[in-house]
């Protein structure tokens, strides 16, 4: 932990942060969109495999949402990761994902992360990419969902980022 993110306190989420969720989402500028609702939903029903950063006054400032996939519960697809504008380049979305993975391996046993990347998401890209690197892990892309198999318009593809098997010690 950076001397950035030393008054951060990074836990699981709780419904009354869905809001805050929501609203750094819409920020962000390069995350789709979600109801409210869904957000309020996310942060009761996943948020044994979610994680929400929050300041010193104990508001949230950064989430990763994810869930186990039900088919492969050793696998933790990470749904959305945004950090508040003012808390960027801190490296606290990568905290965050260290944190989120290492508590859900923990009780949960995990040897895979997935998550899905547009095109051009390079924050996005080099989050996941650096966390691969950071764990020794493999890391393989394709395409999950092409641009044709969405039905509200333009939508970029979506790549599938598959990592594992993990080693949650960091490799040097």
């Amino acid at each position: 932990m950076t001397a950035a993110q030393a008054d951060l306190q990074i836990d699981r989420p709780e419904v009354a942060d869905g809001a805050a969720l929501w609203r750094m989402a819409r920020d962000s500028k390069v995350l789709d969109l979600n109801s409210s609702y869904s957000y309020l939903l996310w942060c009761r029903d996943f948020a044994d495999t979610s994680a929400v950063a929050r300041d010193e006054h104990g508001e949230p400032v950064g989430f990763v949402t994810g869930y186990l996939r039900p088919d492969r519960p050793d696998t933790l697809l990470v749904w959305q990761v945004a950090v508040d504008e003012t808390h960027r380049g801190r490296g606290l979305a990568a905290a965050l994902l260290d944190g989120l993975v290492a508590r859900v391996a923990a009780e949960r046993g995990l040897t895979t992360v997935e998550t899905t990347i547009t095109p051009g998401n390079t924050a996005s890209e080099r989050l996941f990419t650096s966390f691969a690197e950071r764990h020794g892990a493999r890391l393989e892309r394709e395409v999950l969902f092409d641009t044709a198999v969405f039905p509200d318009g333009p939508h970029d593809p979506e790549v599938l980022y598959r990592i594992g098997p993990l080693s949650l010690t960091p490799s040097a």
